[in-house]
């Protein structure tokens, strides 16, 4: 079973304020995005995929050696069409069986929790998460020992972050 990881780092983030993208905004001087793909990349599942958008080659520019980059040019459309587009670089990969998402924005998932997700996978096709837990059985997972799930919305939930992680 081959499980990959999609970082979707498309968005822009307006709520943040200004116009940097959202994956960009630094806690402890780092990018939020070379956060989140330390930890997809730590968890040694294979292919990782960003999915960038806004100020998408500045965002790629910061993924580490052996991400592979696709850009989302409808990222205004919202989430649902980073999932298309990470899907679709991931469909020629005929060995992989599951795709974990992660999100940019939430730094403190860390790689076990991917590694618990690829072990308990049963999703299937091309459709929101939302969509799937309607219609299937939701697997729990319990990764709240793994990382955290706090995602950064606001200046105040990045200044909120740094502060508790000093």
């Amino acid at each position: 079973m081959t499980v990959a990881i999609a970082i979707l780092a498309a968005g822009r983030g307006s709520r943040l304020g200004g116009d940097d993208a959202k994956p960009l905004a630094l806690l402890h001087d780092r990018p939020l995005v070379a956060w989140a793909l330390d930890a997809a990349m730590a968890s040694g599942l294979r292919p990782v995929w960003l999915v960038t958008g806004y100020a998408g080659r500045k965002v790629a520019a910061a993924a580490p050696a052996g991400v592979d980059v696709a850009h989302n040019r409808r990222w205004r459309r919202g989430i649902a069409s980073s999932l298309r587009v990470a899907l679709a670089a991931i469909a020629p990969y005929a060995q992989v069986d599951a795709v974990c998402i992660g999100l940019a924005d939430q730094p403190r998932v860390g790689p076990e929790a991917y590694r618990r997700l690829s072990a308990a996978h049963k999703l299937e096709g091309d459709v929101g998460a939302r969509q799937l837990m309607q219609r299937h059985d939701v697997v729990e997972v319990r990764c709240d020992d793994t990382g955290s799930a706090v995602d950064v919305d606001t200046p105040q939930d990045l200044e909120q972050l740094n502060e508790e992680t000093q």
